[in-house]
């Protein structure tokens, strides 16, 4: 399967198709022809009137160069205004739109095996629209009748009477008849704002069989937690299974329950939503709906309400009367965050603004961040992702398009700190508090990127093809507030919490940090090889709220904390058999920190640095980079201070020409850690994953009928079995306490989907 999701929007990535925005377009302008047509018919056009003789008054001049009139010969008819010529082009229709947003970003893969790659990015909005072709003139038997010829002015009327005559006259609601004919007037008379709709609605069943390994940690402190239900040792344990009866009156006796499988459903109703103002502005924005909602979760009768303790959070209220039980629910209520679920039904996650200058394109809002492979930066649009890298940024993307160089700058809003937002108060405009404890990012970015249909021809005629580009950003912070404590007094930055407060709570946090990202795609024929590499490089005066972190009793002169982490992954494929046979390669690495006890960091916390290093060197790549099913998708949630390597492959053993296909895949993941102390046996293989599936997608309806996208039905049975080794076992000390015997993980995944 393929090692990363290929996301739909991007912060500068070349390449998108537009036949949607001409389809719209082109459909508006055929409903303005169509009701322009349907008007009540006009008089028959009248006779020219009679001219009197060259040379009297009143005659017209003879046009300098006008080949005099033939006798007999016939005059060609006009085409009649708003009236389709067969075989024209409708106006407007070559106008290139901007980049469509549910483009992939530049080098992604699709977030599941056997999805066929989808071009597209934000820079092709930059290339200059196509030359609109005459329309063809109609056949002779269906020629219209002569329409009447205004006459000339005479000269001798003077010269606004001139002016008069050589001005357009109005239309009177119709298109021009050839594209040379539409004037501004008449395309906005006509054109209206179209609204699309894209997305998908997924369900996925999962099972979890042994993900906590066979180990007996603890489970705030375990890679994955035992099952609440599960009885493991005796400070864990659940007496309440396998009751028996006893002859003293009724009482019973139970044993401890045991069961590491844990297994569920989900599913998501994703909306992106695209309003064209014109050909060149439009506003987009994403919502979820029921985002990632288990099945079976809010059921009638749970509610919950705040709790008056201490550390806050909340107590199951007192369910109602018709559902005292939640044996007795009948139904699911709606989800609503803070009583019965974490979040609420509907949640909107962006909405940005898009306009095409004539020099470049300005975004401006909250919006999708990818870029390459997305190992860094991720928009999570894949049809099976789950983690999103969203912006609030001001955005200009400009290039030269004869060399297809493209360049951006951004302004990013990373975190802005307290603000005069209040529970109190719903309405008004909060305002930011402080400008110093702003976390302030700007980005630049230079890419190279081939047309993708000079890409194409390229690739045909078997020349290689080279893209890349570097991604840098630069992000700073000086004061913070990042205290949680509720003891005291309090100093937190809560909503509505007083400026004095605020300010009391302020610690000089002093980080700076550098990361340039590089993208490199090479292309010949059938191969493509991609990579994508990163560094972080930055220092932080403290970690926490309290100025005593900055000092280092161990080395007076290493004061503060460093930030040195770097990470590289790369993906190489060969497809064979027209498109049905695809073997893949993938790698990755992520440094890791030898003065760190564990791969994945506390809850919340800062790795603890165990020596005088104080330098944070343990890279995490973005949790929607996708290698496996279970390790770095589950366990560890993210690929992070380890390498792999990934070899696969993808088989459709039934394909239509419409892009209906049915298939299977597999491919085998052996990790290790880059850092043999990180890993919780102090060795450094942590295992070898086989993953399989069967898929199946159908193409329904003409508008998923692109071979190349995802669309219509989806569907996939998902394996995968973990073998672990020595790296997630126990240590020698540990061995002698409670010795154990490591458990094979497994999983199946049943995916459903209908895309958009």
């Amino acid at each position: 399967m393929p090692i990363s999701s290929r996301s739909t929007g991007t912060s500068c990535s070349p390449g998108t198709p537009r036949r949607r925005l001409r389809s719209g377009l082109a459909l508006a302008l055929v409903l303005g022809a169509s009701s322009a047509s349907a008007q009540p018919a006009r008089r028959p056009a009248q006779p020219p009137a009679a001219q009197p003789p060259a040379g009297q008054p009143g005659a017209p001049a003879p046009q300098p160069g006008a080949a005099p009139a033939q006798p007999g010969a016939a005059t060609a008819a006009p085409a009649q205004p708003g009236a389709a010529q067969p075989g024209a082009a409708q106006p407007g229709a070559a106008t290139a739109p901007p980049a469509q947003p549910g483009a992939a970003q530049p080098g992604a893969t699709p977030a599941q095996p056997g999805a066929a790659p989808v071009g597209g990015s934000d820079v092709e909005a930059l290339e200059p629209p196509a030359p609109a072709r005459e329309p063809l003139m109609p056949p002779a038997d269906t020629a219209a009748p002569a329409a009447p010829q205004p006459a000339r002015p005479d000269a001798s009327e003077g010269p606004a009477a001139a002016a008069e005559g050589t001005e357009r006259k109005a239309t009177q609601g119709e298109i021009g008849a050839r594209p040379s004919e539409v004037y501004a007037e008449d395309w906005w008379s006509h054109a209206r704002p179209t609204f699309e709709f894209h997305g998908y609605y997924r369900l996925r069943w999962e099972l979890f069989n042994s993900f906590a390994l066979g180990r007996t940690d603890g489970r705030d402190a375990a890679l994955w937690p035992q099952p609440a239900d599960n009885s493991y040792d005796s400070s864990h344990f659940v007496n309440l299974c396998d009751p028996s009866e006893t002859t003293s009156g009724g009482s019973r006796d139970f044993h401890w329950c045991k069961s590491d499988t844990q297994a569920g459903a989900n599913m998501r109703f994703r909306l992106n939503p695209e309003l064209h103002i014109s050909d060149n502005l439009r506003i987009l924005s994403q919502v979820d709906l029921l985002d990632n909602v288990v099945l079976g979760s809010t059921p009638e009768g749970y509610t919950n309400q705040p709790s008056g303790r201490l550390r806050g959070g909340y107590d199951v209220a007192r369910r109602g009367g018709y559902s005292p039980l939640g044996v007795f629910s009948s139904t699911q209520w709606a989800p609503s965050a803070g009583v019965n679920a974490p979040k609420d039904s509907i949640s909107v996650k962006r909405i940005w603004g898009e306009y095409m200058t004539p020099v470049g394109l300005l975004r401006f809002g909250r919006m999708p961040n990818h870029w390459g492979l997305g190992m860094v930066a991720n928009s999570g649009d894949g049809h099976d992702s789950d983690y999103q890298s969203t912006v609030d940024r001001l955005m200009f993307v400009t290039g030269i398009k004869k060399y297809d160089l493209y360049f951006a700058g951004a302004w990013d809003w990373a975190n802005e700190g307290a603000t005069s937002a209040s529970l109190q108060e719903l309405e008004g405009q909060p305002y930011d508090l402080a400008q110093s404890d702003d976390v302030d990012q700007y980005v630049f970015v230079a890419v190279r990127r081939k047309n993708p249909e000079l890409q194409k021809l390229e690739l045909a005629r078997g020349n290689a093809v080279m893209n890349g580009g570097v991604y840098f950003a630069y992000r700073k912070q000086t004061l913070a507030n990042d205290n949680t404590g509720s003891g005291g007094e309090d100093k937190t930055a809560t909503l509505g919490q007083t400026i004095d407060n605020v300010a009391s709570g302020y610690v000089h946090r002093g980080a700076e940090m550098v990361i340039p990202d590089v993208w490199f795609q090479f292309l010949y024929k059938k191969f493509r090889f991609e990579l994508e590499a990163a560094m972080i490089y930055g220092s932080l005066d403290l970690r926490g709220q309290d100025e005593s972190d900055y000092a280092n009793a161990l080395s007076p002169e290493d004061t503060g904390w460093g930030v040195r982490q770097f990470g590289i992954a790369t993906q190489a494929e060969l497809t064979e058999m027209e498109g049905r046979l695809r073997i893949h390669f993938g790698f990755g690495y992520a440094t890791g920190d030898d003065d760190v006890p564990s791969l994945k960091p506390g809850d919340g916390l800062m790795d603890p640095q165990n020596s005088t290093d104080r330098t944070y060197s343990t890279f995490r790549f973005h949790p929607d980079y996708r290698v496996d099913q279970i390790l770095f998708r589950n366990i560890l949630s993210r690929v992070q201070g380890a390498y792999y390597f990934r070899p696969g492959v993808d088989w459709d053993f039934a394909r239509d020409k419409n892009g209906q296909r049915a298939g299977l895949g597999a491919a085998a993941i052996w990790s290790r850690a880059s850092e043999f102390v990180q890993a919780p046996g102090n060795a450094r293989d942590l295992g070898i994953e086989l993953n399989g599936q069967l898929y199946f997608q159908s193409k329904d309806g003409t508008l998923n009928d692109d071979p190349d996208k995802m669309g219509g039905f989806y569907t996939a049975v998902q394996y995968g079995v973990l073998f672990p080794l020595g790296g997630l076992g126990q240590l020698a000390g540990e061995k002698a306490i409670q010795p154990i015997d490591l458990e094979t993980a497994q999983t199946v995944r049943w995916y459903l989907g209908i895309l958009f």
